[in-house]
């Protein structure tokens, strides 16, 4: 098994860690494909509640591995079929209903920005900086960038980072809504730990569907996102864990006479 991408499970809980921290974590063609089966595992395994998605070493993932397409005789075709690889774990990790959380610690570059906004909710650490360096190399985005980032900071801010040498720091991202929450650097992991385990600890399968109807209304019509949502609460409404947390809000909220 590769050691390219890390798996651990606690429980309910899977961590997914990034590990070529000599090469920034930029992911090559072997651990673009190890990123696939990896997202397919694990959001096909229903004993998966929520998931962590954090690197080891100081950065959390430099995008593509420039140096491997450069030196390995890769064709145009060869990169095309390494990023449709890469896009497919993307998209089943968007598209599921496993929240997921990303733990940043350090810079984030190119197609790292991707697979940072595949998680659905942003730790950085304060010395977190993000950087686009796609046309500085002559290359277009990838990695599901030219969706995921104008999804989460707007078009201009979008086109800021990818059309100017721009790097901003982990305040700036917070403003602009790249990430969700900035912590001290020693408070990452166990920051992001803490958002998956309110996940796991409350109604995690309502959680996991209240993402998957955001993530993916973009990409459908109104209507059929009503529908979705119709369906979706009458689904989770029959179940013994909404009835009960129904019933304790109703009793709850109950006027005293």
């Amino acid at each position: 098994m590769s050691d390219s991408i890390l798996v651990t499970r606690e429980g309910a809980l899977a961590r997914v860690t990034f590990n070529r921290p000599a090469f920034l974590n930029a992911m090559g063609f072997e651990m673009g494909g190890r990123w696939r089966d990896v997202a397919r595992e694990l959001t096909a395994d229903d004993s998966v509640g929520a998931i962590i998605l954090d690197a080891a070493g100081p950065a959390f993932c430099a995008g593509g591995d420039v140096l491997e397409m450069a030196t390995s005789g890769a064709s145009g075709a060869d990169v095309t079929a390494a990023a449709h690889t890469i896009h497919d774990g993307i998209r089943a990790f968007v598209e599921s209903d496993k929240p997921i959380v990303a733990a940043v610690q350090g810079a984030v570059a190119g197609g790292g920005l991707g697979l940072m906004l595949t998680a659905d909710y942003v730790v950085a650490s304060e010395q977190a900086r993000f950087v686009s360096k796609y046309a500085n190399i002559g290359l277009t985005p990838d990695l599901g960038v030219s969706t995921l980032l104008p999804a989460a900071v707007g078009q201009r801010r979008a086109l800021q980072l990818l059309l100017q040498d721009t790097t901003i720091d982990a305040a700036t991202a917070l403003d602009w809504g790249l990430v969700t929450e900035v912590v001290p650097a020693g408070d990452v992991a166990a920051r992001a730990e803490a958002v998956a385990r309110f996940w796991l600890d409350n109604a995690t399968v309502a959680f996991g569907q209240a993402k998957r109807l955001v993530r993916t209304g973009a990409g459908r019509s109104f209507a059929e996102n009503l529908g979705d949502e119709a369906a979706s609460i009458g689904a989770r409404f029959d179940t013994q864990e909404a009835k009960a947390r129904v019933t304790a809000f109703a009793q709850r909220g109950r006027r005293v006479e």
